[in-house]
Parts: C-alpha cells; structure tokens; sequence
C-alpha cells in the first residue's frame, strides 16, 4: 500500500546497513589489550560492553546516525514520488512538477535541504557533548 508503513520500510532499508555497519566497526574499534586489561579485572561480558566497547564505538555510532539523518529524510521523500495519496514534500515536489510550477519545487527541495543540514547540525552537537573525549572532538575545539 501507499500508507506511512511503506514509506517507513523503506528508510528502514536505507538507512540500516550503515548503522550495522558502522556500530560493528565501533564495537571491534577497543584494542586487545584493553580487552585484556578489563579481563584482568573480572569484568563480565556486559560490563565490558558498557565500559569499553560502547565507548569506544561511540564516534562510529554517531558518524552512522549523521549519515542516517539525511538518508532517512532522502528515503522519505523519494518513497513519497509513487502515487501516494499523502501530502508530503516527495508528494509535493511530484504534484508541482506536473503543474510545471518549478519556484515551488525549487521552494521544497531549499525545504528539504535545510532540514537535513538541520538533522545533521542537531546530531552533530549531540556527538560533540557526548564523545567529548575523543581526540576529534578535543581537536576541533582548539
């Protein structure tokens, strides 16, 4: 059908391979001897994951949902292109390019534009209060 589910499958398509993707790089990023280091301390697998490999896949998980928050707004828009009955900006920008009336299509694709810049630019903030530790985060503040 043309209802939000399928528009909703369709992000998820698109934007969860780079999530795995990236959060298991993130989670194989913690050294052997980090690992090693909480094995010395009889720290249990969960304890592990929490302390360490979380942590240490923390700027992973954040470069995936910055790549994610634009994907997931492209995905939307394009899953709207096909004949769906919903007024969004996908439905818009198709209706508006058939009235050949293109300062409007112009008008939502700047919309479209802001909103991922604004998607990314939120998430980004996120990272850097949350990774504050790492060294790119540390670098860019200099």
């Amino acid at each position: 059908g043309f209802d939000w589910q399928s528009k909703a499958a369709v992000v998820l398509i698109m934007t969860f391979f780079p999530m795995l993707v990236n959060t298991v790089q993130g989670l194989s990023a913690a050294g052997h001897m980090e690992r090693d280091l909480m094995g010395t301390y009889a720290s249990s697998w969960w304890q592990t994951l929490v302390k360490l490999r979380l942590p240490a896949a923390a700027p992973f998980i954040f470069n995936a949902l910055k790549i994610n928050s634009t994907l997931a707004l492209i995905g939307a828009i394009v899953a709207e292109f096909f004949g769906t009955p919903i007024v969004g900006m996908g439905f818009r920008i198709s209706a508006e390019i058939g009235r050949m009336n293109t300062d409007m299509v112009w008008a939502e694709i700047a919309v479209a534009a802001l909103a991922g810049s604004a998607f990314y630019g939120v998430v980004a903030l996120i990272e850097r209060a949350v990774t504050f530790w790492h060294p790119s985060v540390r670098a860019a503040r200099t």
